[in-house]
Order: C-alpha cells, then structure tokens, then sequence
C-alpha cells in the first residue's frame, strides 16, 4: 500500500467524528439555551408570586385594620350601655385568641412567650370570672395584676396599637383588657357597685366595702407578690433549668429575656447598661431584680387607684393613650423604615439576577462560538 492510500485511510474516517462533535456541540448550546430560558422563567415567575404576596398582605392588612376600628369602636360602645357584659366579652376573647395565639408563636419558635407573667395573670383572671366572681380576696388579688405590672407594661415596654397588626392588637389586649374588666367591676357594675357602698351596710352581703388600710395592703400587695414570686421561680425552673439546653441548640427560639436582652443591647439603653452592672454572666439575675423592682412599685401604686374613682379614670385614659401613641409612632416612623430597607433589599437582589442571567447567556454564546470555530 502506497503512502497516499495510508493517509487517506484515517481521512476517509473524520467526516463522522465532525459529525458527532457537531451534534453533541448543538445539543450543549441548546440545553444552555434551555437553562437560560428556564432561569428567565423562574426568576419571572418568583417575581409575580412576590409582587401576588404584597399585595395580598396589603389586602389582609386592610381587612385587618378594618376590623380592628369596627371591633375597639364596639367595644367602646358596650363598655358605655352594658357594663356588667365587658367581663364575659374578655372571657370570650381570651379563649379564642390566646389558643390561636400560641399556635401562630409556636410556628415562629416564639412559644415561650406564653410563659410571661402576662399569661399567667390573665389565666388567674379567667378562673376568678368564671369560677369565683364573688371571691373578694382574689378580686382584689386580680386587681392588683390587672393595674399593676400588666398595666404599665404597656407604657414602660411601648406596646402599640396598630389596627393593621393581629398581633400587636392582642398584645396590647392582653395587658389592657384586664384592668379596664377590673374598673367596670370595682365603678360601674350596678350589682357590685351597690354591694360596695360604704353608707348602707346592709347592702354589704357579698361585697363588703374595704375601709382597713392593713386588709387592703394585704390582699392588694402583699398577697400579689407572693403570687409573682411564684410564677418567678416557676419560669426560672422551666426556662433556665429544664428547657436550657433546648434554648442553647436552637438560638431562634425566643423568650422574652432574649428578645429584651437583643433590643437593649442595640440600642445601648439603659436597661442594658444596668443589667450588666454584675458583668455579662449575671445579666439574668439583674434582669429578674429589676423586673422584681419594677413589678413591687407597679403593685405598691395600685391601693390608692383602688380607693379613688378619679384616680383609676385618669389611669385608664393613661393607659390608652399610650397605647394609640406608641401605635402612631410605629405607624409614622418604624413602618416608613421598613419599608424603605424592603425596597434597598430588592435593588441590591434585582442587580444580582440581571448579572446572573447575563453570565448564562455569555456562556451560552461562548459554547456556541466554540463549537463554530471547532467545525
């Protein structure tokens, strides 16, 4: 055989080997086309569920806020015509929404919450309306929770009235609620009223009108704290003993010292510098002092709301203001905020995106030109 004939013979091969690497080189600039497309698709598609999301979240605002105005300006009503219905109205919102809370909290990792003082009193306060409406004692017991520490809670830790928020509405609720109950009962209730009427004592059956200082100090502060020093000791068990190092393991999982501890420690208040005037190692044990300081003199200011009616109006009156207050600075200040970073967060993600598909699609024609100048 001839060296032509060698030659020729590898040659006569080549024409199907171009071939294949022709297919095969249109089969990668289709597929990266196809990936280009489907990313294009995708990023299409999320961005129509996200703009879907926001304005169905606006949606449910509205309705929420809606009915948030229609629902305080009922209530507003009833508490002026019937009175004597406002404690069966808080049993009825309590166990509605205090369960559909704790569900909605245990999805978020926010369950411990329903440890707080907050909840405990509020239960104490279902037993006694239910169960115990005639029981002074724990009347007065109640009271105290009621216009002490839950009440200004609302002023001390700006809780907010926003009518838009579910859940802002429930928590001013719950610390709001119980003490205009506990106002209604002590003032406006005709039945109870009447039984507490210090000039006819025969009227003074069930209810007898409190004129010793000693039994008042006893049942409205006393009595009171020895009950929060339980709960204390309870949530201390529970939280820091029993469930420490689940709360170690998951860092999302939040209860109300983290979250206070996360805000004070931001803004650098004065909360976190007296928490750590023991060191950092002992800013529990100063978070429980001071919220033991807090709740003494909270509990302490109760006995004379108790014996004056004037007093407890203006404290009602207070105790709402701060609250439509603290909800307007949220509303003009904190929301505008918010909304401002979402916006940054969406430019700096929309550059993201654009770059991401341009790479694809340089690639794309990349492998293409390659495979052009391959042939």
């Amino acid at each position: 055989m001839s060296d032509e004939e060698e030659h020729a013979a590898p040659n006569a091969e080549s024409p199907p080997k171009i071939a294949k690497q022709r297919f095969r080189d249109r089969s990668k600039e289709m597929l990266s086309k196809q990936a280009v497309q489907t990313k294009q698709m995708l990023s299409k598609h999320a961005v129509k569920i996200a703009k879907q999301a926001e304005e169905h979240e606006r949606f449910i605002n509205k309705v929420t806020h809606l009915l948030g105005v229609l629902g305080f300006g009922g209530f507003c009503f009833l508490l002026g015509a019937r009175p004597q219905d406002i404690p069966y109205v808080y049993c009825l919102f309590f166990v509605i929404f205090v369960p559909l809370r704790w569900i909605y909290y245990r999805f978020k990792k926010w369950h411990y919450y329903l440890l707080d003082f907050c909840y405990y009193a509020n239960t104490i306060f279902l037993v006694d309306l239910l169960f115990y409406p005639r029981n002074e004692k724990l009347f007065l017991i109640c009271f105290s929770f009621a216009e002490g520490p839950l009440a200004w809670a609302l002023i001390v830790w700006r809780c907010s009235l926003v009518f838009s928020s579910l859940d802002k509405i429930v928590s001013v609720l719950i610390h709001l609620f119980p003490g205009l109950v506990f106002f209604t009962i002590r003032w406006w209730n005709p039945a109870t009223l009447e039984a507490m009427d210090p000039h006819e004592t025969a009227r003074r059956a069930t209810w007898p009108y409190i004129q010793d200082k000693f039994y008042l100090w006893t049942w409205l502060f006393l009595v009171p704290l020895v009950a929060y020093t339980l709960w204390q000791v309870l949530y201390f068990l529970i939280v820091n003993v029993l469930r420490r190092q689940r709360l170690l393991r998951d860092p999302e999982v939040m209860t109300s010292y983290r979250e206070l501890s996360k805000k004070a420690q931001k803004s650098n208040n004065i909360w976190w510098r007296l928490s750590g005037l023991l060191g950092d190692q002992n800013r529990m044990l100063m978070y429980i002092f001071l919220q033991g300081v807090f709740t003494v003199a909270t509990m302490a200011l109760t006995v004379p709301i108790f014996l004056s009616y004037e007093l407890h109006v203006v404290f009602q009156i207070l105790k709402v203001s701060a609250s439509v207050w603290n909800g307007g600075s949220f509303l003009l200040e904190v929301m505008p905020k918010q909304a401002i970073l979402k916006e940054k967060r969406k430019s700096e993600l929309q550059p993201v995106q654009d770059q991401s598909s341009t790479l694809m699609q340089n690639g794309s024609k990349f492998n293409s030109s390659v495979g052009t100048s391959e042939s």
